[in-house]
C-alpha cells in the first residue's frame, strides 16, 4: 500500500471530523486495518471516542503526545486518523510524515486557525507536507454563506465542573456550542463577540416568470 498523507481543515462546524469519520468507514469498508488517535484535552462528548458534532463517532485511543502515536502503532496498521491535530505538539508534523513514508495512509483533521483567525499550532507545516488538502466549510450564522471562520463568543461560558474551559486570551479553549460560532471572513472579528441573535438568510425559489418575461411561453 502506498503511503500518503491527507488533511481536512476548516472552521468550527465545518464538518472535519465527519469527513473523518466518512473516509475511515470507507477503509473498513475495504477491510484495511484501522488506528485512530486524538489528543487527550479533547474529551467534548467522549474521551475515547473522535465524535463530530452531529454525534457520529469512531472508537479512537487519546494521547498525550505525538511521539505515543509512533509508539502504539501496530505492525498490520494500514490507515491512521488523527483528529484535532492542531492541539498535538510540533513532533506530530515528523510522525505523520514518518507514517506516509512507511506506507500507512494518514488522514488528518484540525482547524487550520484559531479564534483570532491565526494559524494553529502545527496545522501550516501539516498542510504545506500532505499529499491531498480538503477545505471545508461551515455556515455562517450571520448571512447564510460559506463560513471559514471561527468566532469566539462572550461571556466566557463554564464547564460541567464550573471552570471556565480556558483564559480570555488562550489560544487553546476547548469547547463547543455556546463557546464558538461559525462565520464568514465579512462577519468574523477577531474578539469575543455576543451570540447572533439574527437568523441566517434563507434561500428562496424565483417566481415563474410571466409571459412578458418568458417570451418562449407565448410560442409552445
Amino acid at each position: 500500500m502506498q503511503g500518503r498523507l491527507e488533511v481536512i481543515v476548516g472552521g468550527m462546524y465545518s464538518g472535519k471530523t465527519e469527513e473523518l469519520i466518512r473516509r475511515l468507514n470507507r477503509a473498513r469498508i475495504a477491510r484495511l486495518c484501522l488506528q485512530v488517535f486524538k489528543p487527550v484535552i479533547d474529551n467534548r462528548y467522549h474521551a475515547e471516542n473522535v465524535t463530530s458534532h452531529n454525534m457520529n463517532s469512531r472508537k479512537a485511543t487519546p494521547v498525550a503526545s505525538s511521539e505515543e502515536i509512533w509508539t502504539l502503532l501496530e505492525s498490520e496498521t494500514q490507515v491512521v486518523g488523527i483528529d484535532e491535530a492542531q492541539f498535538f505538539d510540533a513532533g506530530i508534523v515528523e510522525v505523520c510524515q514518518r507514517l506516509a513514508d512507511s506506507g500507512v495512509r494518514v488522514i488528518v483533521a484540525g482547524l487550520d486557525t484559531d479564534w483570532k483567525a491565526k494559524p494553529f499550532g502545527p496545522m501550516p507545516y501539516l498542510l504545506a507536507v500532505a499529499d491531498e488538502v480538503a477545505k471545508q466549510h461551515a455556515v455562517c450564522v450571520v448571512c447564510g454563506q460559506a463560513a471559514s471562520r471561527t468566532q469566539k463568543l462572550a461571556p466566557m461560558k463554564k464547564s460541567e465542573n464550573g471552570q471556565e474551559a480556558g483564559s480570555e486570551n488562550s489560544q487553546i479553549l476547548v469547547g463547543s456550542h455556546g463557546l464558538y460560532e461559525a462565520r464568514c471572513r465579512q462577519h468574523f472579528q477577531a474578539k469575543a463577540m455576543p451570540p447572533t441573535t439574527a437568523q441566517p438568510a434563507t434561500w428562496q425559489p424565483a417566481a415563474p416568470a410571466g409571459p412578458e418575461e418568458n417570451p418562449s411561453a407565448l410560442h409552445p
